[in-house]
């Protein structure tokens, strides 16, 4: 038997807007569901369902993949009463389930997604997974093969945490040095803090990578894109 949705939910979860507008715009006559213009939100609709609102059709899409290029000073968040969230810059669909998978700091940029895929955003972020995620920096300090060393052993970044083994390949070593990290782990700035127990700071931050999902270099800080369908396969079948 064909899933059966109320039209105002279909119409919700697919970001037409709220339930509340949606019910009043159905009651206006500006909804149709099989070339039929219905009046009724609790009315009973099924995917295969023809729905067009404002004769605009509205396809269901039950698990949606975003690509953000995340910006700074954005938060890696659903809402915030004070600061831009990540899920503001996604303009097309407002829909209720979206959430990013993983944070980066405020002022990190770089690549994040943005699902409402659970299952998938726990596959990524599960630390028993090993996910790697890769990271272009510029730090305040000349990197050295030492520092290289110490990642690769791992790093008090707490009184009693070690992280994993990290792999930091050195692009340039100089008062303002750049590098490449590779982690498997997401604390709390552990970029950062993974730095600053070898006595450097971390000036800027970039994520390039999480898993074989790779940072698409035409989208510029603020724009993003919807996965491919060999990127989401790739990103379940790592």
């Amino acid at each position: 038997m064909a899933v059966q949705l109320r039209l105002d939910k279909f119409l919700a979860d697919m970001g037409i807007g709220t339930r509340s507008e949606i019910k009043s715009w159905i009651r206006k006559g500006r909804v149709k569901v099989n070339n039929i213009v219905v009046k009724k939100p609790e009315t009973k609709v099924t995917l295969d369902d023809d729905i067009y609102f404002d004769e605009r059709k509205v396809s269901y899409q039950k698990l949606v993949y975003y690509m953000l290029h995340k910006p700074a000073g954005v938060i890696s968040a659903t809402r915030d009463n004070f600061s831009q969230t990540v899920l503001d810059l996604i303009t097309d669909k407002k829909r209720k389930d979206l959430f990013p998978v993983g944070r980066l700091d405020k002022d990190t940029e770089g690549l994040l997604l943005i699902t409402n895929d659970g299952e998938l955003a726990h596959q990524l972020l599960s630390p028993k997974k090993h996910v790697d995620k890769v990271y272009y920096a510029k730090v305040k300090g000349v990197v050295t093969e030492e520092d290289q060393r110490a990642f690769q052993e791992g790093v008090l970044i707490e009184d009693n945490y070690r992280t994993l083994p990290a792999q930091l390949t050195i692009l340039k070593s100089d008062s303002i040095s750049e590098i490449k990290l590779t982690i498997q782990e997401g604390k709390f700035h552990q970029v950062k803090r993974m730095f600053l127990a070898v006595g450097k700071e971390v000036i800027y931050l970039k994520r390039l990578s999480m898993g074989p999902l790779k940072l698409d270099e035409q989208l510029q800080p603020g724009e993003y894109r919807e996965l491919t369908e060999n990127e989401v396969l790739q990103l379940k079948n790592r």
